[in-house]
């Protein structure tokens, strides 16, 4: 069974990037989030990481057909930490320079080669080349998880960058739509995260993933309610632990009271009490109540005054 992760990359995938622009700005943002620069004998090119297969060829395919890129595979094992499959990419053509270069991940100057640190303003120029930046990033290294029995107790969804740089703008390029997410370190990696079901929803929603925000909803909509119905049951329990225990407290009461003077040397009203709660001992005072056609209040003032003269002979 696919996890959640995947049912989105799937669906972001079918969902396809159309504009040649855009699919520059998605393929800048996966080689960031899962790729790394390799150099082989004084040629540049790039390694491409990812334990999904569809990802691969999706990826793959963009790069030949729109640079002429042959990508080659490296290395396909199991992951020893994970127990994931691992698929490694090499690309170390003639041209691989000119296809980082405008992909805006490397350039060159009079002082020679630069690595770019942040993401290239002209990538995402456009509004529509932002949000397909925000889909390669998540198709490269996003996940998101949904709770899941006792286990997991909240929703997350992040985003791993091995630049906090490019994390950083990331963010704010997040933030350009309306989704603030928060930002962390974990060992070498800068993660960039979502916490709030509602931070999820708008996320699922801004890049298109129909299906799995109709999953996420259902399961936010269910969570809800189960916390909902813990809820009422905690309080109620409260509530019962409460009347519990202020029974407990009146029964001593009234036995003590019993064992100095006597119930039947009591007022007739508050005798009529102490021998109903004796008698009934599971009862809450209102039921009590009831049951000696009395009102609530009435009933409250006797049995406070009941606790006060066991108050008065216990000291």
């Amino acid at each position: 069974m696919e996890n959640f992760t995947c049912e989105i990359k799937k669906e972001l995938i079918e969902n396809g990037i159309e504009n040649p622009c855009c699919k520059i700005a998605s393929l800048s943002a996966f080689l960031r989030a899962s790729g790394s620069i390799k150099y082989v004998q004084d040629n540049i090119g790039f390694e491409i990481v990812t334990e999904n297969e569809s990802i691969a060829e999706f990826f793959i395919n963009m790069l030949e057909v729109m640079f002429g890129e042959n990508i080659n595979i490296v290395n396909a094992g199991v992951d020893k930490l994970s127990g994931k499959v691992k698929l490694a990419f090499e690309c170390m053509s003639e041209n691989s320079f000119d296809t980082l270069s405008q992909l805006g991940i490397v350039s060159m100057d009079k002082d020679g080669l630069n690595l770019n640190l942040t993401i290239d303003k002209y990538i995402i120029e456009n509004e529509c080349c932002r949000l397909a930046y925000i889909i390669g990033a998540f198709l490269g290294s996003g996940s998101c998880t949904l709770p899941n029995g006792e286990n997991t107790t909240s929703y997350h969804l992040e985003f791993v960058f091995s630049n906090k740089y490019i994390a950083s703008q990331f963010s704010d390029l997040l933030a350009g739509f309306d989704v603030l997410a928060k930002q962390t370190e974990r060992k070498d990696k800068t993660i960039i995260y979502l916490k709030s079901s509602e931070g999820i929803a708008d996320f699922l929603n801004l890049i298109g993933a129909t299906k799995s925000l109709e999953k996420f909803s259902s399961v936010v909509s269910k969570r809800d309610i189960n916390n909902n119905i813990n809820r009422i049951a905690n309080c109620m329990q409260g509530n019962v632990d409460k009347s519990v225990m202020a029974s407990i407290k009146q029964l001593k009461a009234i036995m003590l009271i019993d064992e100095i003077i006597g119930i039947y040397e009591l007022d007739e009203p508050l005798r009529d009490l102490a021998i109903a709660r004796l008698e009934d001992t599971q009862s809450t005072l209102s039921q009590l109540a009831e049951k000696l056609k009395l009102t609530k209040s009435c009933l409250n003032h006797r049995m406070r005054k009941l606790l006060e003269i066991a108050s008065v002979l216990g000291e």
